[in-house]
């Protein structure tokens, strides 16, 4: 952690010698609380270790950094209120409840972090922190304070108590070093305060170990999330393919048959007729927005067939070619399936092209699927097309998607999908 040291001239023009003492001023008295407590509960805990009451009171001894720390990473906006906050290093517990709260902090090397720094500051930095304000402060303001004190004296005045002063000119030499010390000190003093607060940064924040423990959480967390939507899409689309579309499908075969009642050519033929053929728009439409979701086929038989049944219905020509070698895990099926298919509407609207190839790949470690055009080319993804938003989905699942499309093209995206072959099921 740099130790960040104030620039001499700004730093007397600003509020920050104040907000230096008042830093290190209120960490002497922290500090000494702090000691108080330890030492309370160090002691109480051991006398009563042996009739097993005093084990609660090493337990809260062991956790008494925590609430510590979390005041001091507080208190460091006393000393730089323009810094970004010390990030609190401690996960949250994977249950609710005071046990698992406990559990998780022992298990934290934080918590022990947090406890080291707490003994130091209650054992060593609190008198110093207070000796460092009471110097800086009260020397200069008793040496500028000797004319003063002469003057009500009368006689005598003693400028830190060890030298007589009766005459007004030593009076004024001692008030015009307590006037040159003054900014010294003040300047002493906030070194003392960063480097306090450096120290605090050091021992508080969160470590290689709290950051790794950090990433992992997010990284699971993230495929929780990314498995929990896909689970709700593939929900809604069941829904919409056994219940709305269904009956959709009976309203349409209802309006046919009563189409072949009603009198040619009548008034209410005609009437039948637009209902039936709404009835059936909404039917299309309903069936598309259904393979938007999560379509059936990608559920039943995988990823080349469900991609052959998108190329189907595109408008321009797409030749597939997929050698994989068996079922992919659900998440890298899902967004390859998606990347293909948000890549063919976009090829449709934008590209141009006569024809696209759709190929897929798996090396043992990872899928790579590629879609490439002969259109114009010049797409570009920093312009806010749906490129961007592919991104996103593809970095769901730690993908990797790469756009090559030179003005005039050709265009070739590829996304790459770190996943392994789900194991063959044994009948």
């Amino acid at each position: 952690m740099p130790l960040s040291l104030p620039v001499p001239g700004r730093y007397l023009r600003t509020a920050r010698p104040w907000r230096a003492a008042a830093y290190l001023l209120s960490g002497g008295i922290i500090g000494a609380l702090a000691f108080a407590v330890l030492t309370l509960l160090a002691v109480s805990g051991a006398v009563l270790a042996v009739v097993l009451v005093g084990l609660p009171l090493l337990a809260a001894l062991a956790l008494a950094g925590v609430p510590f720390a979390a005041v001091e990473r507080r208190r460091l906006r006393l000393w730089d209120p323009g810094s970004a906050p010390l990030p609190d290093p401690h996960r949250d517990p994977d249950r609710t409840g005071l046990a698992a709260w406990a559990r998780t902090r022992f298990r934290e090397q934080a918590t022990w972090r947090e406890l080291g720094y707490a003994v130091l500051a209650a054992t060593l930095l609190w008198p110093l922190e207070l000796l460092a304000v009471g110097t800086a402060l009260l020397l200069p303001a008793d040496l500028l304070a000797t004319p003063v004190l002469l003057a009500l004296d009368g006689e005598q005045a003693n400028p830190l108590k060890i030298h007589g002063i009766t005459g007004y000119p030593e009076a004024l030499l001692c008030a015009a070093v307590g006037l040159l010390l003054l900014p010294l000190f003040l300047y002493a003093l906030g070194v003392a305060a960063a480097a306090r607060a450096a120290l605090a940064r050091l021992m508080l924040g969160p470590g290689p170990a709290d950051l790794a423990v950090k990433v992992t959480e997010l990284t699971s967390s993230r495929a929780r999330l990314a498995a929990a939507f896909d689970a709700e899409r593939r929900r809604i689309e069941r829904d919409l393919h056994d219940g709305a579309q269904q009956r959709l499908v009976a309203l349409s075969m209802a309006l046919g048959l009563a189409r072949l009642d009603a009198p040619p050519g009548s008034p209410l033929a005609a009437q039948l007729a637009a209902a039936h053929a709404e009835a059936g728009l909404a039917l299309t439409s309903l069936r598309e927005l259904v393979h938007g979701i999560h379509p059936q086929v990608l559920s039943d038989r995988g990823l080349p067939d469900a991609v052959a049944d998108i190329a189907d219905r595109s408008p321009i020509p797409v030749d597939t070619d997929f050698d994989l070698p068996g079922r992919l895990p659900e998440p890298a099926e899902s967004a390859g399936y998606f990347f293909v298919s948000e890549a063919l509407a976009n090829a449709a609207k934008h590209s141009g092209a006569g024809r696209i190839t759709v190929t897929g790949r798996h090396d043992g470690t990872r899928l790579t699927v590629e879609v490439a055009d002969d259109g114009r080319g010049g797409a570009d993804a920093g312009r806010g097309s749906g490129l961007t938003g592919l991104a996103d989905r593809v970095s769901v699942v730690d993908g990797r998607l790469t756009l090559t499309s030179p003005p005039g093209g050709p265009t070739l995206l590829r996304v790459e999908i770190p996943c392994v072959p789900k194991a063959p099921k044994i009948r």
